[in-house]
């Protein structure tokens, strides 16, 4: 089997700078992705996610890799709440911002399903997912953008 990752490519019209606060900081973040999200958007922290309104109330631990406002934003995520994200046991999930024109080109990817032995239904669980929740992030931001 070959390496298995998720990338995305979505162009949106708003300046880099917002882009990233929209995927990086958790009171944005909350309003398109998770129902939960309690974490610090720096190197090194660690929190959850949560998406409370499925029958489980599912829990997610991440950590954030990288946070270069207004480039990049990594995290991992998918491990189990007791261990300390590696490659071994985690996804990681890149944002890279790229300026274009009067917006932004946002490049989404999810990497780490074989170094994490990731079965194929969790894989097809989160392409599942990310089509869902990555198309909410142009309207919540049409939203911020046009606020008075």
């Amino acid at each position: 089997m070959g390496q298995r990752s998720i990338d995305r490519e979505i162009h949106i019209d708003a300046a880099p700078e917002v882009v990233y606060e929209v995927v990086s900081k958790p009171e944005h973040v909350r309003a398109w992705w998770p129902d939960e999200a309690d974490y610090e958007p720096a190197p090194g922290a660690t929190g959850t996610i949560a998406f409370t309104n499925r029958p489980d109330g599912k829990f997610v631990p991440l950590t954030v890799i990288e946070a270069d406002p207004p480039r990049r934003f990594v995290f991992r995520w998918a491990y189990a709440l007791d261990e300390v994200a590696t490659v071994a046991n985690s996804l990681l999930v890149t944002f890279d911002l790229v300026p274009a024109g009067a917006g932004t080109l946002l490049r989404f990817s999810e990497t780490g399903f074989d170094e994490s032995a990731t079965p194929d239904e969790v894989y097809h669980d989160h392409v599942t997912g990310w089509d869902y929740f990555l198309p909410r992030l142009t309207p919540y931001v049409d939203r911020l953008v046009s606020a008075p």
